[in-house]
């Protein structure tokens, strides 16, 4: 049953993502194979309402609301983003057991070989707000290319390039103050698939190392690779702001 307090009706979609199942990307899948009931009776539309008292269920298994949880874990090479994997090591085994008991997914994605913060939670609301472009939120990175860039190198970066069929402006690309010439820091509003190894290649450079180092106004800052911490209100904050 729901948490009292909440409306009487909700979307299935939004519904789901509050269970932890994962984004609204990743339920509405749950619900367009047919995965998903309400009272016994299977639903595939994603906005099907949900009312006060209903029992929904995955795979037959009674759902409910969850408590919100939030982590930032700085992620190390080697590691896939996923919850699971069949043949890759994923970000959870790094950690104990008891963060998947609480329905953590990650949001976004870094690559296999990317280093850097990621976002854990089982909120699927706010990843969403976090992905898209819409909500606001700036990532920054370090990369080191094969060589060291010219300047007329790094204004053709800001120029942008096509990523999956789009054309993808950075926000920002200069040289890093205190490294070796042949790092660069890149600001990014938006992420898509390899993106910024798809812009070095599209550039004539290769990735040599990749590290998230801000989301928002959350930075890197003394957590070590593969350390994770639970974030609270403040920190909320700071990533929006």
């Amino acid at each position: 049953m729901m948490p009292t307090g909440t409306p009487e009706t909700r979307r299935l979609n939004r519904y789901l993502a509050e269970c932890g199942l994962g984004s609204r990307r990743k339920v509405e899948e749950l619900i367009l194979s047919g995965r998903i009931a309400i009272d016994g009776e299977t639903q595939t539309k994603p906005g099907a309402k949900v009312l006060l008292g209903q029992q929904v269920t995955l795979d037959g298994k009674p759902v409910s609301p969850i408590s919100k949880r939030y982590f930032l874990l700085n992620k190390p090479r080697g590691f896939v983003c996923a919850v699971s994997d069949r043949r890759e090591k994923t970000i959870f085994d790094l950690l104990p057991s008891w963060y998947l008991d609480l329905g953590l997914f990650p949001v976004g994605r870094l690559d296999k070989e990317s280093e850097g913060l990621l976002l854990l939670t089982n909120d699927g609301a706010f990843a969403q707000k976090m992905i898209h472009p819409s909500g606001g939120v700036l990532k920054i990175y370090e990369i080191r290319l094969d060589r060291v860039p010219a300047p007329e190198d790094l204004k053709k970066w800001e120029e942008g390039a096509i990523v999956e069929g789009k054309w993808v402006c950075p926000v920002r690309v200069e040289k890093v103050p205190g490294k070796s010439g042949s790092w660069i820091r890149v600001t990014l509003r938006e992420g898509r698939k390899r993106e910024l190894r798809v812009m070095a290649a599209a550039h004539g450079f290769r990735v040599i190392r990749l590290i998230r180092t801000a989301i928002g106004k959350l930075e890197i800052g003394g957590l070590r690779t593969g350390e994770i911490r639970e974030l609270g209100q403040d920190d909320l904050a700071r990533i929006a702001g």
